[in-house]
């Protein structure tokens, strides 16, 4: 009897297969602990200790005193600004409870900013949390992406990543630019987007920092959730994206004016110079991995998007 059930057990370990895939959380993935900053604001906009927040170890740092992202490997929409000697501070990305815990709530909003008890200025805000640095404090809102330090060094090649997530979308068929002064409304869609793109860089004689795209996953939000999705699975392809079914233009190479920063080995701030596609074997280097509120351009969105995220964690084959 004892051999049959030997036997029987090594059949059975024969007709059913082990799990093909393994599942890494990444670090702070789970939202559970976020830094607390306090920063007094300039006198001249009322001179109020405001809180913005940093998913890392938990702690709270009092003044206003850049951050230290070595820390963490998350940065935010979340702005430290000085700008003319006036300290400002816009907040998008917060902790939220979620059905287990805590989770990172993300908005579209407006920083306003009043000067004298005066509404001054109105800037779209969309609300995002992505690998990489926050440059502080910044010191202006011209070409924002060069404020940001996007990616970190990373060699992995997962198949997908997972996370848990809820959205708000109002979704009226119009989007709003909000810039200084000016604000307008056009027809158009704002969706979420979370997205893991994995590059490999190099940088020339000259400093500049090139890259060919490695591995892509992109993934939109077009309506309000009933509730939480759970575990909801995000492919990461490998090779020329383009070929792959499903394939939208907002996948394409970041190029131009939207081109991602990044610090070369000067110190300087440079743009990285995603060129071309690369193979699916060639070897990674760096991630950047984004989840947002909205996709549109800078200072453009649709306010009222909310977005819950929870759980992130990473796929990979056995």
């Amino acid at each position: 009897m004892e051999k049959i059930q030997i036997s029987l057990c090594l059949l059975l370990a024969g007709i059913l297969p082990l799990s093909a895939q393994r599942y890494e959380r990444v670090p702070f993935g789970d939202f559970e602990h976020w830094t607390v900053r306090h920063i007094k604001e300039s006198a001249i906009l009322g001179g109020e200790v405001k809180t913005l927040y940093v998913l890392g170890p938990d702690e709270v740092i009092e003044g206003n005193r850049t951050y230290d992202y070595s820390k963490t490997i998350w940065a935010s929409s979340n702005a430290y600004a000085k700008v003319s000697g006036i300290t400002k501070t816009s907040l998008s990305v917060e902790p939220d409870e979620g059905p287990d815990g805590k989770c990172a709530r993300l908005s579209t909003v407006f920083a306003t900013c009043k000067v004298a008890g005066l509404v001054d200025i109105n800037v779209l805000a969309t609300g995002s949390l992505y690998w990489g640095r926050m440059f502080e404090p910044i010191t202006g809102t011209k070409n924002p992406f060069a404020n940001m330090d996007w990616g970190i060094p990373f060699t992995k090649r997962p198949a997908a990543f997972l996370l848990d997530y809820r959205a708000v979308l109002p979704a009226s068929g119009t989007v709003t630019r909000a810039t200084s002064f000016r604000q307008t409304r056009v027809p158009g869609e704002d969706p979420c987007q979370l997205s893991l793109i994995l590059q490999h860089r190099w940088e020339d004689a000259e400093g500049n920092v090139h890259a060919e795209r490695v591995g892509t996953a992109f993934f939109r939000i077009r309506k309000s959730t009933s509730g939480w999705v759970k575990g909801h699975r995000i492919p990461v392809w490998y090779g020329d994206a383009r070929q792959m079914p499903g394939y939208q233009d907002y996948m394409d190479l970041i190029q131009g004016k939207e081109a991602l920063y990044t610090v070369n080995s000067r110190g300087r701030r440079v743009p990285i110079l995603e060129e071309k596609w690369g193979d699916a074997s060639a070897p990674v280097t760096h991630a950047v991995l984004q989840i947002s509120s909205g996709s549109s351009e800078e200072f453009t969105g649709e306010p009222g998007n909310t977005l819950w995220v929870d759980n992130l964690r990473l796929e990979y084959e056995r």
